[in-house]
């Protein structure tokens, strides 16, 4: 008659290990909304080519003008000052390539999917935002709009959120914990500084401005999204 109570012990604590397994996967289950746009790797070749075509749109060109000549169009990144004439036509014997910019997509796509992160095109929760990193269901999304700005701006708002998975890993963020800085610079350019005082961040707090300054002041460097992710993602 002992061994009955031995079993029912047995059995309630592997119903309970089982019971936490399901409620780990369904706290781990992505939660996506009817207009995300899943960046799986079999659709990885379409957003490349989509990234290709808007780079086009920034490489400069020459109008012609019936009865008057020509002239020189080009289209000029916020933030940044007027090109001379001389520069424009640089622009032109030798434009950009943007091949850093799509091989540090790929890295970083690459990268988060080894750090199990979900990444998909879809409107971010905070309105506004052109990425959103969903720490508690581990969805990183980019606004659907950004691939038609080309690699260079796809690539630094997926790096802006892949420091914030970095954070959140250092943190342990999903299990409760808050994200932590992870010691980098956050000095500002004008430009940056111009983002993060814009209304959506009006709300947070400071420690929150804090993270969003460590990512904002290390965006453009578009190798380090990769490094961070390997180095407090494991």
């Amino acid at each position: 008659m002992a061994r009955r109570p031995i079993t029912l012990v047995l059995l309630l604590a592997l119903l309970a290990v089982g019971l936490a397994a399901v409620a780990r996967q369904r706290q781990r289950a992505p939660a996506l909304g009817p207009n995300d746009f899943l960046l799986t790797p079999a659709q990885q070749p379409g957003l490349m080519a989509q990234l290709s075509a808007a780079d086009a749109s920034w490489i400069p060109r020459v109008e012609l003008i019936p009865g008057v000549g020509s002239r020189y169009v080009y289209k000029r990144r916020s933030g940044e000052p007027p090109l001379t004439l001389e520069q424009v036509k640089q622009m032109l014997r030798d434009p950009h390539r943007f091949e850093q910019e799509q091989f540090a997509v790929q890295m970083l796509l690459q990268s988060l999917r080894r750090a199990d992160v979900t990444v998909a095109l879809g409107p971010p929760r905070l309105h506004g935002a052109a990425g959103e990193w969903d720490p508690q269901n581990r969805v990183l999304r980019i606004r659907p709009d950004v691939p038609s700005k080309g690699s260079r701006e796809f690539a630094k708002v997926l790096n802006h959120e892949a420091i914030h998975v970095a954070q959140s890993c250092r943190g342990r963020t999903w299990f409760g914990e808050q994200a932590q800085l992870l010691g980098l610079s956050n000095q500002l350019n004008a430009s940056t500084a111009r983002h993060l005082a814009e209304p959506l961040y009006a709300n947070i707090t400071p420690y929150q401005r804090s993270l969003e300054a460590e990512a904002y002041a290390n965006q453009e460097r578009l190798d380090l999204g990769v490094q961070l992710l390997a180095a407090h993602c494991k």
